[in-house]
């Protein structure tokens, strides 16, 4: 499969088509291009007749847009991945939430963008943005009370859907510093600990690209989520301890040298370097080089 995105670090709805592959365990290539750019206009064209991303292509041809469609498509694919809840009243309210997350809180996604690197301090909601947050907890409360158990996902042990479709939302939270109930306190802990959110942001970091358009002339709060392990990039004289890149097997690059915690590793481009820099403690294949 072959998923097309844009900038990881502000888009919302690539980041909720992403963490479904990775919930179903599925090989997939992406095709990333930033916002606006000559290579995103390609990736449009190629992908007509979506108009934006994310899209995702199947190996048998098929091609789906829209991230809920996505979901959609891959829990039908993927029929034992557990996309969706198994028991009925459970799957019935995922689905409620997850469509109401696709098609609502316009006020909160205008205001708020998703911006996986900052959170701010001293922003001021309006009534329709507070008016959002309030149905939203309302919703997850619900949601996690009724069919969540000892959690920490709105319905169970590991995230479904709906977690994915919210996933988003509750950086925004982070982000704003917006909600206060308990079940927000702790989808915000369980997402920025979770693996493969961890991974995406990282590689949002990693790209190093700025959209002005999401961004706000506000001071910045302490950072949310597992601290990072002390990680800088290396000199080229460096010596690293590795040959080949954890993760392609491909000889290390001498511009692609980090040291992390004392440690030099070589990795082969620049962007596996950063991503590892961003968080070390993200990637399991580099895991034996940190031992």
């Amino acid at each position: 499969m072959e998923l097309s995105i844009i900038d990881r670090r502000y888009s919302s709805w690539s980041l909720r088509a992403w963490l479904a592959i990775e919930l179903v365990g599925a090989p997939c290539t992406v095709r990333a291009a930033p916002k606006g750019s000559e290579a995103f206009a390609r990736l449009r064209e190629d992908n007509f007749p979506a108009l934006t991303v994310p899209v995702l292509r199947f190996d048998d041809g098929a091609m789906a847009w829209e991230s809920l469609s996505i979901i959609e498509e891959l829990a039908t694919r993927f029929s034992d991945a557990g996309l969706w809840p198994e028991a009925p009243a459970a799957r019935a309210a995922a689905r409620s939430l997850a469509g109401e997350m696709h098609a609502g809180f316009q006020a909160l996604r205008a205001a708020c963008p998703m911006n996986l690197e900052r959170r701010y301090a001293g922003f001021e909601p309006s009534v329709a943005v507070l008016e959002d947050v309030a149905r939203i907890e309302t919703l997850w409360t619900w949601a996690a009370e009724r069919f969540g158990g000892e959690g920490p996902w709105l319905f169970g042990p590991r995230p479904c859907a709906a977690d994915l479709m919210f996933a988003p939302v509750i950086t925004r939270f982070v982000t704003y510093g917006l909600g206060e109930s308990e079940v927000t306190a702790r989808l915000q802990e369980t997402l920025y600990a979770w693996g493969p959110f961890r991974r995406w942001r990282a590689m949002g970091v990693a790209e190093k690209r700025r959209i002005e358009e999401y961004e706000m002339d506000l001071p910045e709060a302490r950072r949310f989520g597992p601290a990072p392990r002390v990680a800088r990039a290396a000199p080229p004289e460096a010596t690293a301890v590795n040959a080949a890149c954890p993760y392609s097997g491909r000889p290390v690059a001498a511009d692609s040298l980090a040291e992390i915690e004392g440690r030099v590793i070589g990795f082969c481009n620049p962007f596996c370097r950063d991503k590892s820099v961003a968080d070390a403690d993200a990637w399991p294949k580099l895991a034996p080089l940190l031992a």
